[in-house]
């Protein structure tokens, strides 16, 4: 027990010991680089069973059953998206693990048994072309003259990564075109395709001589015919090898049509043109403003405080023009949202006549519905305020405390329900509520998730933990009603921590039966990195700062063991990612507040990791090793680079998968080489051979990696 008298801040001092790789560090494994030479997956194999031996024993098939049970369940919400008359829905289940493409009518949507218009069987195309493909989309062309939705191009990967093949379907027909009867059809890249009208497409690829960035991704866009090949097709858009990626995209909305390029120079810094008279005129912004087109608006974002003729305007902020008077010279903005120390702006959706802002207050959803002033109150009688510019604005009651609420439009040009909406309503305990509304009008229940374990047993918290600097950082701990507080909970710990991805309530059955129902406690935190305040706690954690989040994490792991809930022996934690970078942080920095450590699909070697897969687009989140005065700091949290002797480090399981060309398996193996080599004792390794970044590529992959982590945990933490 710790002692309360301590701060957090002398506590994480004692805790943390950064250790600074003197020099050009030694990589004695190297080796394990070459990703799918005959030697590493050899080893790889070799480790996959060791810890299959040890992990999947005991009550582990039950497990994995029950997991399964849940990923595969009929009664699931199956999520759909309209065009046209229909409604679109991508299914996986025990039957068809790789999948159906399929869709239905309103009318059979809303009972309790759809009726369901097949229109690809992933698994039967999968078995007839020999190729392990993964779905990965499909993009509509819009049809002519009101006829109905019927050419696509559909989007598949042979191995789950983040190349796809893309092929041009027709649904009606349910067939693919082939290119000798006039079909488009990509071999697998990275990149993707859009229409430009019925026989052209606008294709960015990593397909083609010097098309690719040193980032890994599309450098070139190419104007493509119907019946041309990519390698004869016309350059029209092109960005320095050295920025992220260049891309391109056709609005075809009715009366705004208009084609758009980018130029995403890092992850957060890109600039926006449009074609004009026969040449791209770049869209007046800062690269670090982020901007939507939306008809006849131009919504932006800044992500930094943005002097705009001498009128600052908030990062995290919303503000609206006009776009023609925009591009024109007018600097005539409407603020509709501007953050505060509680409320950030997460996301928006335009239905036909108002705009739908989802936020978060302290991690619980907020939604408002603003309306233009051409259009006038959003409903009859409603309280009302109005921001400048005179658009309206009315908060959406949808939203019970420590929940997530998110709301979308459901078809903004349907001429009868285009201010129809969707909200998708989800807590830690509340299974998830698919509702539908009109503004104006209400909302009501369509479709109810099942419930996957008994959720009246446990209760759902808020605490905030005090960080090394003084910030207080919000936490949810999950976790049973008469729970004693007497140190020995097990305790799953999960955070992420960057590119301003925030962590919010959710309802998973996985982690309900894997874990709670086990008698264990699950804790996600809120550190900086992520985008629960905005973009100022993004940036709080970047790059020389980064230590912020892991010092956050930290201060939960040790604000959860104050409480008394639960004690360094049975305190796990879990990420993936940027996360099982912050956890991998945890392992080297702060072994002592750790029993397990479970890390998945993770940078771990920041020194190499700009030369491993598509490590450069991330420069701006972490910094450039190769630049000297970066790497001092980059080195204080690259955890392959931290291992030292002596140390009494957590059990440790680090999982990947081989067809990750995202963040890559070469980090993981790397990691897990080194600590056996230095005869650190219970370090588990385990590499999927495919699934791309997420692991898995199927329910039944899913539900083995998920069970193995819970049992390595559960082995760990539980005892």
């Amino acid at each position: 027990m710790t002692d309360p008298a301590e701060t957090p801040a002398n506590i994480l001092a004692e805790a943390q010991t950064l250790t600074h790789a003197p020099g050009e560090p030694v990589d004695e494994n190297l080796w394990l680089e070459d990703v799918r030479g005959e030697e590493q997956l050899a080893w790889v194999r070799e480790q996959n069973a060791r810890t299959e031996e040890l992990l999947e024993t005991g009550d582990y098939p039950e497990l994995e059953a029950q997991i399964l049970e849940v990923m595969d369940s009929q009664d699931r919400i199956p999520m759909v998206t309209k065009r046209g008359d229909w409604y679109y829905n991508f299914w996986r289940d025990a039957a068809n693990p790789k999948g159906l493409w399929r869709r239905t009518r309103w009318e059979s949507y809303v009972t309790d048994s759809p009726e369901w218009d097949i229109l690809l069987d992933v698994d039967a195309l999968a078995a007839s072309e020999g190729v392990e493909w993964v779905w990965g989309g499909a993009g509509f062309l819009r049809p002519e003259d009101g006829t109905s939705w019927r050419r696509c191009m559909v989007r598949l990967s042979p191995d789950g990564g983040d190349a796809v093949a893309v092929r041009e379907y027709d649904v009606e027909d349910r067939t693919f075109i082939a290119p000798e009867a006039g079909g488009f059809m990509l071999p697998a890249a990275k990149g993707g395709v859009d229409w430009l009208d019925a026989d052209t497409l606008i294709v960015s690829s990593t397909l083609g001589e010097d098309a690719v960035t040193t980032s890994s991704y599309p450098r070139i866009v190419r104007r493509l015919p119907r019946g041309t090949t990519l390698d004869d097709a016309e350059v029209i858009f092109e960005v320095p090898a050295d920025h992220l990626m260049g891309g391109a995209g056709f609005d075809d909305t009715p009366g705004f049509e208009r084609l758009l390029a980018s130029d995403r120079i890092s992850f957060f810094d890109v600039r926006h043109s449009i074609w004009r008279d026969g040449a791209w005129q770049e869209i007046p912004v800062p690269t670090d403003v982020d901007i939507d087109l939306h008809r006849e608006w131009i919504l932006f974002r800044p992500q930094r405080d943005w002097d705009l003729d001498g009128t600052v305007h908030a990062a995290g902020s919303l503000l609206a023009a006009d776009f023609e008077s925009f591009l024109a010279g007018s600097r005539e903005l409407t603020l509709l949202f501007a953050p505060d120390g509680h409320t950030s702006l997460q996301s928006w959706s335009w239905t036909k006549n108002h705009l739908l802002v989802n936020l978060l207050r302290d991690v619980s959803s907020e939604i408002r519905v603003l309306t233009p002033p051409s259009v006038g109150a959003p409903s009859a009688g409603a309280a009302v305020s109005f921001a400048s510019g005179e658009w309206a604005t009315e908060e959406l009651d949808a939203c019970p405390p420590l929940h997530l609420v998110e709301s979308y439009a459901v078809d903004d040009e349907d001429p009868d329900s285009g201010d129809d909406y969707w909200l998708i309503a989800t807590g830690f305990l509340t299974p998830t509520t698919l509702l539908r509304g009109t503004i104006g009008g209400g909302h009501a229940d369509v479709k109810r998730a099942p419930s996957f374990f008994d959720e009246s047993r446990f209760a759902v918290e808020q605490h905030f933990a005090t960080s090394a600097d003084g910030t207080q950082v919000p936490y949810f701990q999950v976790g049973p009603k008469d729970l004693e507080l007497n140190g020995t909970a097990p305790t799953q710990l999960s955070g992420y921590g960057g590119f301003e991805i925030s962590r919010t309530p959710a309802y998973s059955g996985v982690v309900g039966r894997a874990w709670l129902e086990r008698g264990g406690v699950y804790v996600v935190a809120n550190i900086r990195g992520g985008g629960e305040y905005g973009p100022a706690w993004h940036q709080a954690a970047l790059k020389e700062n980064r230590h912020r989040a892991y010092e956050d994490f930290a201060a939960v792991a040790l604000d959860l063991i104050r409480r008394d809930v639960t004690s360094p022996e049975h305190l796990g934690c879990t990420g993936g990612s940027n996360g099982g970078l912050l956890v991998g942080n945890m392992l080297v920095n702060f072994p002592s507040l750790f029993g397990a450590i479970s890390c998945g699909v993770p940078l771990l070697d920041m020194r190499r990791y700009t030369k491993l897969s598509a490590g450069t687009s991330w420069i701006a989140e972490y910094g450039d090793p190769d630049v000297p005065e970066q790497w001092e700091y980059l080195k204080t949290f690259s955890p392959y680079h931290l291992l030292r002797d002596g140390v009494n480090y957590p059990d440790t399981f680090i999982w990947t998968a081989t067809s990750d060309d995202r963040v890559g398996p070469v980090q993981a193996r790397k990691m897990a080489a080194r600590m056996e080599a230095m005869g650190i004792p219970n370090v588990w390794y385990h590499e999927a051979l495919e699934g791309g970044h997420a692991g898995a590529s199927d329910n039944r992959q899913a539900a083995a990696l998920q069970a193995r982590s819970a049992a390595f945990l559960w082995r760990s933490l539980g005892r």
